[in-house]
């Protein structure tokens, strides 16, 4: 599937592209790696200038598209992301704006202030020895085990959350859990008492996980988003989101591994001839390059898929999510051994794109879990 970009798209991406070149060079993320936090607050405050978060949320609260095709144009910034290789929670932060877009007035100010990049918030669906299940079967026996209990006037929560993206920086978490009549989501903030928020490592250097514990948690009414089926909904949304900005994402980091190796080929000589010029050499870069065109391709039509019918996405999605995360990680460890010696140095930068590219392969659904997903959803038609 092709993508043609109008010229305000178009301007769209170069902006994201010359904005991440200027502020987060390779060296900057780097630097970042080392530090205790990911990203920097008032660099992440200028992203969402650029539109980064708005494209979700509705224009009373300070949001709007700029073709009506939300998701499409936020793949175009998640590209652009992943070719830097940049930090900033900017998957958890639209895939929570997606589940909270139909929450309702009553959190206009909250999603106003997450847009505007005011309050850092994170999505917290994973748990403990679990995985993707507790996104698409939430009120089941494989949904949430995190348990909202009444109490009063509202919940109290108990139980584990992890690999929350950005959850050691969160002011806000979008909590998903387990009701008495179902599946219930709750804004949870960070300093609330029996919340405790420990990072936790993961295989990028600025992209950063945490495990959140709540112990007897004490939340008010005010703090539901959804119940019930509208939470399923919400989940959903939230994942197909999540999803398909991780796979953009690897594209966009496979991409310039390739790009790099391409250059690596061409300029380094043996025996008097490039590298380029030998055979099966050439077969392998061809191989990639067709790999590479088709994840590009099946990103982009789950993208489209969610912008013309959310209901009838899921496959399109799985599909994206289970083939990007199976070949990128195939043309990025095939970058390396391409570059020798040189491609497994630390001062090299290679590893920084085969990091977020393995991240991203884990993130929101392995490729497994998504093909176990494609699978369900063609017995159940």
């Amino acid at each position: 599937m092709t993508l043609d970009l109008t010229a305000d798209q178009r301007l769209f991406q170069q902006t994201a592209r010359e904005f991440l070149a200027e502020t987060v060079p390779v060296a900057t993320v780097r630097a970042l790696g080392e530090a205790e936090t990911g990203f920097d607050r008032d660099w992440w405050r200028s992203a969402t200038e650029l539109g980064w978060t708005a494209m979700l949320v509705a224009e009373e609260y300070g949001g709007g598209s700029i073709s009506g095709r939300p998701l499409t144009e936020l793949t175009l910034v998640a590209g652009e992301l992943g070719r830097a290789c940049a930090p900033g929670p900017f998957v958890t932060t639209n895939a929570v704006l997606a589940g909270l877009a139909g929450a309702g007035p009553g959190f206009g100010d909250t999603i106003a202030g997450v847009a505007a990049g005011e309050q850092v918030i994170a999505w917290a669906v994973y748990e403990p020895g679990r995985g993707m299940e507790v996104m698409y079967a939430p009120g089941t026996d494989g949904g949430a085990r995190v348990s909202a209990t009444p109490e009063g006037d509202g919940y109290r929560l108990d139980g584990i959350k992890d690999r929350v993206e950005s959850g050691d920086q969160a002011d806000l978490f979008l909590v998903t859990a387990q009701g008495p009549d179902g599946p219930v989501q709750l804004l949870v903030p960070a300093d609330t008492p029996g919340v405790t928020v420990t990072p936790t490592w993961t295989l990028d250097l600025v992209r950063r996980t945490a495990r959140i514990d709540f112990d007897g948690v004490v939340v008010p009414a005010t703090a539901v988003t959804h119940t019930g089926p509208a939470a399923t909904a919400a989940v959903r949304a939230q994942l197909h989101t999540a999803a398909v900005l991780t796979a953009a994402e690897a594209v966009g980091a496979t991409e310039v591994a390739l790009e790099s190796t391409l250059g690596w080929l061409n300029d380094r000589f043996t025996f008097g001839r490039p590298l380029a010029s030998y055979q099966a050499l050439k077969h392998r870069m061809a191989d990639n390059k067709t790999w590479l065109e088709a994840c590009r391709a099946t990103a982009t039509a789950a993208a489209a898929a969610c912008d013309d019918d959310p209901d009838t996405a899921d496959e399109a999605v799985s599909v994206a999510k289970s083939y990007v995360g199976a070949k990128a990680p195939v043309i990025g460890q095939d970058c390396v051994q391409l570059h020798g010696g040189i491609g497994v140095t630390w001062e090299h930068d290679l590893h920084l794109y085969l990091r977020r590219i393995g991240l991203g392969r884990a993130l929101y659904g392995t490729p497994e879990e998504h093909r176990r997903r494609i699978t369900d959803l063609l017995v159940a038609a």
